[in-house]
């Protein structure tokens, strides 16, 4: 029988590292109120130069609903001092779909009957070369979590298979060590992103029911020990719709904050998914989260968050995608495919996808419409002077 651990409880293995992070964003989304703030605290926040925590807080409350127009033009500013009209593309590649986790909320979970599936190094390569021949320079490598099946070591072939066709390659696996991020980053690795899903601890473990995914405090503390791994940049983002998004967004901004200041030459991104219907879904309880809102709390982020990168996924449907590019977003991602496989001639899916998409447009279209709207697509920001 699997033991299941204590939410708060390291798991064997795990790395417990001397930071003050974790309590940091706790308390300050313990003590966040959003209601508590008023049109008047908003609309100060806004002609500041420079907005504080406190700010960003109230950016985020309902009291700020009535100032998107305001807040938009703000982040507008922002997005160009910092990004210009750059819009960056990349891909997902799903390598593996097993998983030991029991997410509520997630079509991977363990105990859901859909047809799993892990691609060989030769499938891992044809997928890659067919991405490439599109043109795209940046892949996102995902797994489900199961360190048994997708260990390590798989990944890291999977990067060095990578580095052969992409410029920039990014993680979206399960949390590990910092010396197991430091290999991944001595392979080719550039970025690390890790959703916490919530930081409401009792929600947390409410919707985690078993895996090492359960455990909440190592995932919180997974950009760091990344980051101690060498890594160039980390990515956050809770899952809007499992907890009170406004404080849960309210923590990613703060975790962000956080560790750019610690680590000053991290590259920080931020990611803004929602629930999304998956196979075999039965039944969640989403605390739901509508299109407005989603642009408030990208808005907020933005003006408290200027120099980070903020990635708007195919969770969302295009016209909002497309909205949001000028005002918030920097990053997009285009030709997608979640599920195992299907980059290929044939389009044939291996295994099965972790959740349906909203935005089903392929490379070619995404990169128009980014030039209808006078923007610029871009498929690296990055040289990597070790492989001239």
């Amino acid at each position: 029988m699997q033991t299941i651990f204590d939410p708060m409880e390291y798991q064997p293995g795990m790395q417990q590292i001397d930071t003050t992070v974790l309590e940091q964003v706790m308390s300050a989304r313990n003590h966040y109120t959003p209601q508590q703030y008023t049109a008047a605290e908003v609309m100060a926040a806004l002609r500041k130069d420079t907005i504080s925590q406190a700010d960003f807080a109230s950016l985020l409350s309902p009291a700020a609903a009535p100032f998107l127009e305001a807040m938009a033009q703000r982040a507008k500013i922002e997005r160009e001092k910092h990004f210009g009209n750059n819009v960056l593309l990349f891909t997902p590649l799903y390598i593996s779909n097993y998983c030991e986790n029991r997410c509520v909320y997630c079509g991977f979970n363990c105990q859901n009957p859909i047809t799993r599936c892990k691609l060989n190094a030769e499938e891992i390569e044809a997928e890659m070369q067919a991405i490439a021949k599109t043109g795209m320079r940046e892949v996102l490598l995902l797994t489900g979590e199961s360190r048994s099946v997708s260990g390590p070591e798989y990944i890291a072939e999977a990067v060095q298979i990578a580095k052969k066709y992409f410029s920039t390659i990014g993680l979206e696996v399960y949390p590990m060590n910092a010396d197991e991020y430091a290999m991944l980053c001595n392979y080719g690795a550039d970025f690390v992103t890790v959703f916490q899903e919530t930081y409401d601890p009792v929600r947390y473990g409410e919707v985690h029911l078993g895996g090492a995914k359960r455990c909440f405090p190592y995932r919180v503390c997974a950009q760091e020990r990344a980051l101690m791994g060498g890594m160039r940049g980390v990515g956050f983002g809770v899952l809007l719709g499992l907890a009170d998004f406004r404080r849960d967004m309210f923590a990613v901004g703060v975790h962000a904050a956080l560790l750019q200041k610690k680590y000053p030459q991290a590259e920080i991104a931020l990611s803004f998914p929602r629930l999304r219907p998956y196979k075999n879904h039965t039944e969640t309880n989403p605390n739901d989260v509508h299109e407005t809102q989603l642009l408030q709390m990208m808005l907020a982020c933005r003006i408290f968050l200027p120099f980070a990168s903020f990635t708007i996924s195919t969770r969302e449907r295009a016209g909002f995608r497309d909205h949001v590019l000028p005002l918030a977003a920097t990053k997009i991602s285009a030709g997608v495919n979640v599920g195992i496989g299907g980059h290929g001639e044939d389009g044939e899916q291996k295994g099965d996808a972790q959740f349906e998409i909203s935005d089903p447009r392929s490379l070619s279209e995404i990169h128009d419409a980014i030039l209808s709207q006078g923007m610029q697509p871009v498929y690296t920001d990055y040289i990597n002077t070790n492989t001239l």
